[in-house]
């Protein structure tokens, strides 16, 4: 390790953007974005750091700034696009056969995955923190759900706190774990993908994506109903702080870029809707 230059670290780094093919559950040959590099060089830097400090190496990683990148835009959910996700929970596509009529057949994952764009609207949670939810962890009759703190939680940073899901969110959760043999045990995981296993971020992602690819929404991923119920909640009148809490950010950094969005939507539904302006007082 002390052999490393910072000629060895850029070449990694440069060898990471330009000709790694990460290998992906979802298929696919696109390279690591530059969000994906910038992490990288955070985790070697924290590396490098310790290394110093423990073994009084130098660190490589002082003559490389952080690789830039820019800040994908943040483009919540519109209304009419969760109406088209929810349909598109329902039936199958239409099956043409030439020896009867069309006909459409109700989805076997219909409930589940209704139910799945329901939470993570009403509730902001990230992926991992849906993923890894028992039905003990939900209480159906005040609607808060219980995220465990550590990996076994998905709460990130390891910190664990409470949500709530409103009632059109537990009539949706209810209505699907009525289908469901295992629905008594506590310790059985709240939305089962394929053999009654947990979904993880990816098998979750692919379940989003196929939906909005039948739904024809672009850019559908799971994240994207947090964004939504974020910005959705300070247009409704929601605080900061609150917000903060209930999304499990450790600073405000992030719960202040949402309000700005929101403000700015505020603004530009004024524009739009101005009587005065529009009437040309």
């Amino acid at each position: 390790m002390s052999r490393l230059t910072t000629a060895n670290v850029r070449a990694y780094l440069a060898y990471m953007f330009t000709e790694f093919v990460p290998r992906r559950i979802a298929g696919g040959t696109q390279p690591l974005k530059p969000k994906s590099i910038r992490n990288i060089w955070i985790t070697l830097s924290s590396f490098f750091t310790w290394a110093s400090t423990e073994f009084n190496i130098p660190s490589p990683m002082k003559a490389i700034p952080a690789p830039k990148f820019e800040t994908a835009p943040v483009e919540p959910f519109t209304r009419e696009q969760v109406e088209a996700l929810l349909k598109a929970c329902d039936y199958c596509d239409e099956a043409k056969t030439e020896d009867r009529k069309h006909f459409v057949m109700r989805r076997a994952t219909s409930y589940r995955d209704r139910a799945i764009i329901v939470m993570l609207l009403d509730t902001g949670l990230r992926a991992s923190e849906l993923c890894a939810l028992t039905i003990s962890d939900v209480d159906m009759k005040s609607g808060k759900v219980t995220l465990k703190h550590g990996p076994e939680g998905g709460a990130k940073g390891g910190k664990g706190r409470t949500v709530r899901a409103g009632k059109s969110a537990r009539r949706t959760l209810w209505r699907y774990l009525a289908g469901r043999e295992d629905a008594d045990d506590p310790r059985a995981p709240l939305f089962v993908a394929k053999n009654s296993r947990y979904f993880n971020r990816d098998s979750l992602r692919q379940v989003i994506a196929a939906l909005g690819q039948k739904a024809k929404v672009p850019k559908c991923h799971p994240h994207r109903f947090r964004h939504t119920f974020a910005i959705t909640y300070l247009r409704s009148g929601g605080d900061v702080f609150t917000l903060q809490e209930l999304m499990g950010h450790s600073t405000l950094e992030m719960v202040q870029h949402y309000a700005r969005l929101a403000e700015r939507d505020v603004d530009e539904v004024h524009k739009r809707a101005s009587p005065a302006d529009n009437w040309r007082l």
